[in-house]
């Protein structure tokens, strides 16, 4: 735990230092929105302001990782402490209502009462509706620590009742280097630095076949489309759809499809950025002489509605029949 402690404290020393300021400074909020990239350390942070805020003997503003409060934080067994994930797709208001009335009742422990709402842009409206309600009347020492990749999807009414804390990246080149140095193939590197911030994670993902065949199956659909729309078409049922079998991996190859408009964008404008396929420059380029901007800006749209559909529970092969179809539209020679 020690180790996980100074990772966090090594990669947002910003964040670390101004949630021990509010502590330092008895100035602690209600309400905080933790926003970042996947893998920025989000939830690691929260558990280390859970634990200060709980520990028995801290100094100089920082948890002493050894009492019987910071072990039980840390092992997710503090009473005090309560962590809210989605139910399947979204985070329900039955959830939201269950939480609230934990947080109101008493017969707690003394001390700080702390929620944790993981991927808080999940949250349905009925859901968001409940909270907002919580969040502007609080009741005694509580405090709300919600965590979000996409800080432009939580309610603006939510965002307005929070301190807003930023999470920044490594730099992408940094991680690019230290993957390629433990044998990861340049390109393979290029692509999981896109998916996630954490350099562990990136390593696991870079040595993963099935993501790598998930890779390969987001670069044929771009080819198939190409083609022709039925040949795109007899591809998602014969290959996307046996290869991304969970939302989870629908979702992840749609970042991937994402991401590779993204290049081609990049590649059209002459821009110097880092790809996320280099080894696709050549089908990329050639592309990217065949769209216009505005039709290479309308695909990236249906891909991103395609996301929000898919967590709205829309049936996954006529998903993926539209997007093709949406995205078939933009090949034509200008």
């Amino acid at each position: 735990m020690e180790g996980m402690e100074n990772s966090i404290r090594r990669r947002q020393k910003a964040v670390i230092d101004r949630l021990e300021a509010t502590y330092r400074n008895n100035r602690i909020g209600h309400a905080y929105l933790f926003d970042g990239e996947a893998g920025t350390g989000k939830e690691e942070a929260a558990i280390h302001f859970a634990k200060l805020l709980l520990c028995e003997r801290p100094q100089n503003a920082v948890p002493c990782e050894t009492c019987r409060n910071c072990k039980r934080v840390a092992s997710g067994n503090h009473p005090n402490v309560t962590k809210i994930e989605p139910d399947g797709q979204d985070i329900k208001k039955e959830q939201m209502s269950s939480l609230i009335m934990k947080m109101t009742r008493k017969g707690y422990e003394p001390g700080r009462k702390l929620y944790i709402i993981s991927r808080a842009d999940r949250m349905n409206v009925s859901a968001a509706n409940t909270l907002l309600k919580f969040l502007e009347e609080p009741e005694g020492e509580v405090t709300a620590i919600l965590l979000t990749d996409s800080y432009q999807s939580i309610l603006p009414t939510i965002q307005s009742r929070c301190q807003r804390v930023s999470f920044l990246p490594p730099r992408r080149e940094e991680m690019i280097a230290k993957l390629t140095d433990a044998g990861i193939t340049a390109s393979m590197a290029a692509t999981v630095t896109m998916m996630t911030a954490d350099i562990g994670q990136a390593k696991q993902l870079a040595e993963n076949d099935q993501f790598a065949h998930m890779r390969k199956t987001v670069l044929k659909l771009i080819e198939a489309s190409d083609r022709n729309v039925h040949e795109a078409l007899l591809f998602v049922q014969s290959e996307w759809l046996p290869t991304m079998k969970e939302k989870e991996d629908v979702e992840r190859g749609l970042d991937l499809l994402l991401y590779a408009y993204r290049d081609i964008v990049s590649l059209k404008a002459g821009l110097q950025s880092e790809l996320t396929f280099p080894d696709q420059q050549q089908m990329f380029r050639g592309l990217s002489m065949k769209m216009t901007y505005s039709r290479l800006s309308a695909n990236m749209e249906a891909i991103l509605q395609a996301k929000k559909k898919l967590y709205g529970n829309m049936n996954r092969t006529l998903l993926m029949e539209q997007l093709v179809l949406n995205l078939q539209e933009g090949l034509t020679l200008v």
